[in-house]
């Protein structure tokens, strides 16, 4: 299963000032979902989709999906606009959502047909095996869907997903519920696909997950991007890191740094704050050394997504 990247756009989605407006009821106002969304997803990448419960996230996924209409704006899928192009746009389009939802009494591979049928896929073109070889799960091909295990139903429903060979796969909390093991199984499969030329867009609330696979990240907050930026630099626009230092000598109370907040942790550390864009490490040891400790040891921990994932929604003003 491999794409041609020539007979793709540079974006595998390209949204531009899309807004979304649920109407309002007696008992309840109207509600703005999205408030202006413009985004691009590069394609052959793994782009993370994150924000806080309410933030936009699913509507804007049901808007690409074809399952909500947009109230205003422009979006593309693969090339194809959403509104002139839509049943191309949706063929472009495999999602996984987070509610397991199969016939329990369907084998693996009888799903996969019907589904395959569902999207008009010719019989002589479905790969069902292969597909579900490729998530690991051609042993149980002809196993009943009730006899998988919650992993391997998971599993089951990527495969739904790929069963007429999109570019693109919507991966929506697929690792929700999920324990250690099986989360590596499944992103192992995930990649897999990804190698082979998908794109993958990715929700989580596992920021660790997000930050450890994803090329990019879109940050969604009360209906607007409030930050998009390729990982990497994405975390280092935060300007904060923490100093923690083990003294020479056990502290019965924290030191007083000022302008630097010191806090002394139950092991005895000592963890200070500070912006590295407005101090240097060498300030603090100083002032340490003008307060009477002595260094030990001492370690810089530096900022990662969820520090900017908080400094982006919680700590910030609707």
């Amino acid at each position: 299963m491999s794409y041609d990247a020539s007979m793709s756009n540079e974006f595998a989605i390209a949204a531009r000032g899309v807004r979304k407006t649920y109407a309002g009821t007696k008992k309840s106002p109207a509600k703005e979902a999205l408030k202006g969304i413009d985004l691009k997803v590069p394609r052959g990448s793994i782009f993370g989709l994150l924000g806080p419960n309410g933030a936009g996230k699913s509507t804007f996924i049901n808007i690409l999906a074809g399952l909500v209409n947009k109230t205003a704006g422009e979006v593309s899928v693969w090339g194809f606009d959403i509104d002139k192009h839509a049943r191309q746009a949706r063929a472009s389009l495999g999602v996984v959502p987070q509610e397991i939802n199969m016939d329990v009494f369907f084998t693996p591979k009888e799903t996969l047909e019907i589904q395959a049928g569902l999207y008009g896929v010719p019989r002589e073109n479905r790969r069902p095996m292969e597909i579900l070889g490729t998530l690991g799960l051609a042993d149980k091909a002809d196993a009943y869907v009730r006899q998988l295990s919650g992993g391997m139903k998971r599993r089951l429903l990527v495969a739904k997903a790929m069963v007429h060979n999109p570019p693109i796969l919507i991966l929506d909390e697929p690792t929700a519920g999920v324990d250690i093991e099986l989360r590596k199984q499944l992103w192992d499969h995930v990649l897999a696909l990804h190698e082979t030329g998908v794109t993958i867009v990715l929700t989580t609330h596992y920021l660790e997950e997000a930050q450890e696979l994803c090329d990019q990240i879109a940050i969604i907050h009360h209906g607007n991007v409030v930050a998009c930026e390729p990982t990497e630099k994405l975390i280092a626009s935060l300007d904060h890191k923490m100093l923690m230092v083990t003294p020479l000598e056990p502290a019965d109370s924290a030191p007083n740094l000022l302008p630097f907040d010191v806090e002394l942790k139950p092991d005895g550390r000592l963890a200070i704050p500070y912006k590295p864009s407005m101090a240097q490490v060498g300030d603090i040891l100083e002032r340490l050394s003008a307060a009477g400790v002595r260094v030990k040891d001492l370690t810089t921990v530096e900022a990662d997504l969820e520090d900017v994932f908080l400094e982006l929604t919680y700590h910030a003003r609707p």
